[in-house]
């Protein structure tokens, strides 16, 4: 599987190569391990930092265990983010608002199971056992970034279509808020 992430940037950040952590975890037992027990190994003994853990993580999973892409314990799972122009009330209101949902959103739906105003939202989708998880982060006063992660997803394949159709959606939510 090609790497996402160069040898020489994971050496520079982390201190070893990829096949430099190939040795060291499969030397812990790392094929036997869970994810988290993986990255905590990463994270406490060799400082590594979170998010070099989880990186180095992915990839040992995907190259020595065969993990597919965007597989995680729980099924297939993929996010998508956008940046916006707008405020975090305005995007907010758009994705919170079922009417306006509708307008942007198009052919699907999906069931709000919990909310924080102008930061999340958490839903079941049109499908009933997949869920999404939304994220606003305001950037500036009227930059936003919105993250939408789509969980249980069935397969590598649904994964990838699921990715070009939030890409889509997102756009039309930039569109549909430039007109309103």
């Amino acid at each position: 599987m090609a790497k996402k992430i160069s040898d020489e940037a994971v050496k520079k950040r982390t201190g070893k190569n990829w096949k430099e952590w190939f040795s060291v975890l499969n030397k812990a037992g790392a094929k036997k391990m869970e994810h988290k027990e993986i990255a905590l190994l990463l994270s406490e003994k060799y400082h590594v930092s979170d998010w070099w853990s989880q990186m180095v993580t992915v990839q040992y999973e995907q190259d020595i265990k065969g993990r597919k892409k965007h597989e995680t314990s729980t099924g297939f799972q993929i996010s998508k983010s956008k940046t916006f122009l707008f405020s975090v009330s305005k995007i907010f209101s758009a994705v919170q608002s079922a009417s306006q949902r509708k307008l942007w959103l198009m052919n699907n739906d999906f069931k709000i199971t919990s909310l924080t105003k102008n930061k999340s939202i958490r839903a079941k989708w049109v499908d009933g056992f997949t869920n999404i998880e939304i994220q606003l982060y305001a950037k500036e006063k009227f930059k936003t970034q919105l993250v939408v992660q789509h969980n249980k997803l069935t397969s590598e394949k649904e994964a990838d279509k699921m990715k070009i159709y939030w890409e889509k959606k997102l756009y039309n939510l930039n569109n549909y808020l430039n007109k309103k």
